[in-house]
C-alpha cells in the first residue's frame, strides 16, 4: 500500500517538475504580463487583470486550517502522523470497515502532499491487539512512535438520500482531533474540527446511474479530501467537480 503511494508521488513529482530554465521562462512570462496589463489596474478594468492573474499564477491557495489554528505543519520535516478511524457500532452494522477504509484513503491523500504518515495497516493491527488496552489516541502515537495522531470520530456515514433507496448520495457527520506527542510519549489535543460532509453537494445521482460499490471509492475520496484539507493546501475552485 505504501509502497504504491510513494510510486503515485514520485510519478506526479516527475509531471510537475520544471527546470531551472523553464523556471527562468515562467517568471519572465509573468514580468512582461504584469507589465503589460498595468494599464487596464489603472483604468479600472478588474476583471481582466483578475482573469489573467488566475490564468498566468492559478487560483488563490488556501491554508490548511491545522496550519492557522495551531501554527504548526504536518508538512513540517519532523512531523511523523498516524490515522486513526473510530466508527461506532451501529454504523458499522452496514457499512463494517468504514473505519479502516476511511484512514486508508485519508493516509493515501496525506501521503499525496508530502506528509510522512504510518502504514494504515500497521496502525490496524496495533488497534486489532490492543483494543482493549487503550483509552487515548495520544497512546497510540506513543506506541508507533509518530509525533501527531489524527483521530477521526466518525459519528455517521451513509450512501443512500435520506427516505430514499433509488438515489445516492453520500452524507458523513464526525469530528477530527489531533493530538501531539511529546518526547516522553505524553499526548496533547492540540486541534478539533467539526466535519459535516455531502456528495454530491448540488444533487443526489441514480442507483442506475453507478454501481454501489464505485459509487462508496467516490464517497470515500472525496470525505478523505475534506479531512485532508484541514492539513495541506488546496485551491478555490477544487469542488466544482463534486457538486454532481
Amino acid at each position: 500500500m505504501m509502497a504504491e503511494m510513494m510510486n503515485d508521488e514520485t510519478r506526479m513529482t516527475k509531471e510537475f517538475r520544471m527546470t531551472k530554465s523553464e523556471a527562468h521562462t515562467s517568471v519572465r512570462l509573468r514580468v512582461y504580463a504584469t507589465l503589460l496589463l498595468l494599464p487596464l489596474a489603472l483604468t479600472g478594468c478588474l476583471k481582466p487583470l483578475i482573469f489573467w492573474g488566475y490564468l498566468l499564477g492559478g487560483p488563490p491557495s488556501i491554508e490548511p486550517d491545522f496550519d492557522l489554528m495551531t501554527k504548526k505543519s504536518m508538512t513540517d520535516k519532523e512531523a511523523t502522523v498516524a490515522v486513526v478511524c473510530y466508527a461506532p457500532l451501529d454504523v458499522k452494522y452496514d457499512f463494517s470497515t468504514v473505519d479502516h477504509d476511511l484512514a486508508k484513503f485519508l493516509t493515501y491523500r496525506l501521503v499525496q502532499h508530502k506528509v510522512k504518515v504510518t502504514n494504515p495497516d500497521q496502525v490496524r493491527a496495533w488497534l486489532d491487539e490492543n483494543s482493549e488496552n487503550w483509552d487515548e489516541p495520544s497512546e497510540i502515537g506513543k506506541a508507533l512512535g509518530v509525533k501527531y495522531v489524527i483521530y477521526i470520530d466518525l459519528e455517521s456515514f451513509n450512501l443512500w438520500e435520506e427516505h430514499s433507496h433509488d438515489l445516492l448520495r453520500g452524507h458523513a457527520e464526525g469530528v477530527v482531533s489531533v493530538f501531539e506527542i511529546d518526547e516522553d510519549g505524553e499526548g496533547e489535543k492540540i486541534y478539533t474540527k467539526e466535519i459535516t460532509s455531502l456528495f454530491p453537494t448540488v444533487a443526489p445521482r441514480a442507483a442506475t446511474e453507478v454501481p454501489f460499490a464505485t459509487f462508496k471509492q467516490q464517497y470515500l475520496a472525496r470525505l478523505s479530501e475534506e479531512i485532508g484539507r484541514l492539513f495541506y493546501e488546496h485551491y478555490n475552485g477544487d469542488d466544482i467537480p463534486d457538486a454532481t
